[in-house]
């Protein structure tokens, strides 16, 4: 059942903005992650890995609450190509929000590696050992991940664009709960 509110709810802004630094460190932990062999290699991944579980359930949580609730109608003066663009980038934000970890935790399936969340507590494979299904997601789980990054930046851009210079509240109902009147 979704609703229509004048801003997001605490809940959702609470979301929003932990996955949001969650997903910028998960980018920055990636990289790192495949850009050295020390030491830190190792560090790295034992991040990595659970990091990315947390998005996943952070992600299914988030949509919960968001067909629940629903989110604050754009402005009547957005022009219906923004109006389609802005839904459209959503869709493809929790699209990649969800894949992500999906095909990760299929990625160390398909290895046949665990995913371990701390200690001893390992998840359990979704995905046969297969070499060739590992090469192929972990080719995708590359280019997602630069999807996802430039999604993030189309989504940062637009909310500086909202916020900045059409001042329409649109930005102010993430960031405050609130849109200006």
């Amino acid at each position: 059942m979704t609703q229509t509110h004048a801003h997001f709810s605490p809940l959702q802004r609470l979301l929003h903005w932990t996955m949001a630094l969650l997903i910028l460190a998960m980018l920055f932990v990636g990289i790192g992650m495949v850009a050295t062999l020390s030491h830190a290699h190792d560090t790295l991944i034992a991040i990595h890995r659970p990091l990315g579980i947390a998005i996943l359930l952070l992600v299914l949580l988030r949509i919960g609450v968001r067909v629940r609730r629903g989110s604050p109608s754009l402005p009547d003066d957005m022009p219906a190509l923004q109006r389609f663009i802005a839904k459209l980038s959503h869709l493809v934000l929790y699209g990649l929000m969800l894949a992500m970890p999906l095909i990760g935790w299929s990625m160390l399936s398909a290895e046949g590696y665990p995913v371990t969340l701390f200690g001893a507590v390992h998840l359990p494979a979704i995905v046969p050992h297969s070499v060739r299904l590992f090469a192929l997601l972990r080719a995708l789980h590359t280019y997602l991940a630069l999807a996802l990054f430039l999604a993030v930046l189309g989504h940062l851009a637009a909310a500086l664009f909202h916020g900045l210079i059409r001042r329409d509240g649109v930005f102010s109902s993430m960031a405050r709960g609130a849109r200006r009147a």
